[in-house]
């Protein structure tokens, strides 16, 4: 008894001095402790007081808390969005919510994007009719939620031109909202009414595919072999070169895909081989050293390389094909570079086993496509 005396007055003597020096630290400080959380629970004592302090704090903290999301851990950001809500909704209580603040931080684009939602929505609690001017503003936003919004309310405008019979205005005002929408289901929404008023629309280019390609092969993946072969494109890149392919001799020939979707046909633009890996390569022309994101679509084993550094592989056949996939981050370089996709087909004689195709785009992190240096310039 006396033991487990000691162990508890211990334990409380510990709960208490730790809650001591977090009642001791500024707001920075227990910002910096529950940023410090480790994935297996080290800190996580300290970061539960360090949470229990910082939402004592009065809304003069609130600008500091979210901006403390910006380089946060998913684990960190939990526990800070713990502390925002009772902040912020004792200093709604209060009426010492600031919507300048609130809505300040919103409008900041470069400040983390679940932050600036949070932001958002605690603003509309103060003043409603936010959404009125902050909205119509985010059609370029690098946070896809408040893209999508911006986006849906362009297309309701269009809408409401378009059953007024106001034609010129309906295409400018569809026009407009595709220039921003990334999603797929908005574009189809947008793309039908534009194209049902004469517009031409070319998705390839809004989604920013890669239409234009050089494939070579078949080379042999029989039982599955080929994923794990290095045959010659992966050494290196030569349009002119010839190898042994699995039928015999194979070389590099030139495919433009028409699929408004990007999409390339491999049994098509081939044959429909069985057990086989086909090499895709395609140029792109970057204008300026950038981070991009490679998104890619396929049903297929596959592996992608960038300027000849392997980005990611993935070792499963006949998932189910669907836009934007995979999502590869990528570093392209000013001027000429080489993507190289290898497509493996295994031999399952299945109808639903037959497809062997692929998709590419390249764009930014919110979904918008980054086009090619000579495409930017014949825009201007």
């Amino acid at each position: 008894m006396k033991d487990r005396a000691f162990v508890l007055s211990a334990w409380l003597v510990c709960g208490g001095l730790t809650t001591s020096l977090a009642s001791a630290a500024t707001p920075a400080e227990l910002i910096k402790t529950i940023k410090s959380v480790g994935a297996e629970g080290h800190g996580h004592a300290e970061a539960v007081a360090a949470v229990r302090e910082l939402s004592r704090s009065d809304a003069a903290v609130v600008p500091e808390l979210l901006r403390a999301f910006d380089d946060a851990s998913p684990l960190a950001a939990n526990w800070l969005r713990g502390s925002f809500e009772t902040v912020a909704d004792r200093a709604f209580k209060e009426r010492k919510l600031s919507a300048k603040a609130l809505e300040s931080f919103t409008l900041d684009t470069a400040r983390n994007p679940a932050a600036r939602r949070m932001a958002y929505e605690w603003l509309l609690k103060l003043d409603p009719k936010a959404s009125d001017r902050i909205i119509p503003v985010m059609l370029r936003d690098p946070s896809p939620e408040f893209r999508r919004d911006a986006v849906a309310r362009q297309i309701q405008i269009a809408a409401n031109f378009k059953e007024g019979n106001a034609t010129d205005a309906a295409i400018a005002a569809y026009q407009t909202a595709l220039s921003g929408a990334v999603d797929d289901d908005q574009v189809k929404a947008i793309v039908k009414p534009l194209r049902d008023l004469g517009q031409t629309v070319d998705l390839q280019q809004h989604f920013g595919f890669l239409p234009a390609w050089r494939l070579i092969g078949p080379f042999d993946n029989t039982d599955t072999k080929g994923f794990d072969i290095a045959y010659p494109p992966e050494a290196g890149v030569d349009f002119a070169a010839k190898y042994a392919g699995k039928l015999g001799e194979v070389a590099w020939q030139p495919y433009q895909t028409e699929n408004e979707y990007g999409i390339v046909d491999l049994a098509k633009a081939l044959a429909p081989h069985k057990g086989a890996v086909t090499y895709a390569a395609a140029e792109y022309v970057s204008d300026k050293d950038q981070a991009v994101d490679l998104r890619l679509g396929t049903p297929n084993a596959w592996k992608l390389w960038v300027n000849g550094k392997l980005l990611f592989a993935r070792d499963e056949y006949h998932r189910n094909m669907q836009l934007d996939q995979y999502r590869l981050q990528a570093k392209l370089q000013r001027g000429r570079n080489v993507i190289l996709l290898k497509v493996c087909q295994n031999e399952q004689p299945e109808d639903w086993a037959q497809r062997w195709q692929y998709q590419v785009r390249i764009c930014d992190a919110a979904g918008a496509a980054i086009l090619p240096a000579a495409m930017q310039t014949s825009q201007r």
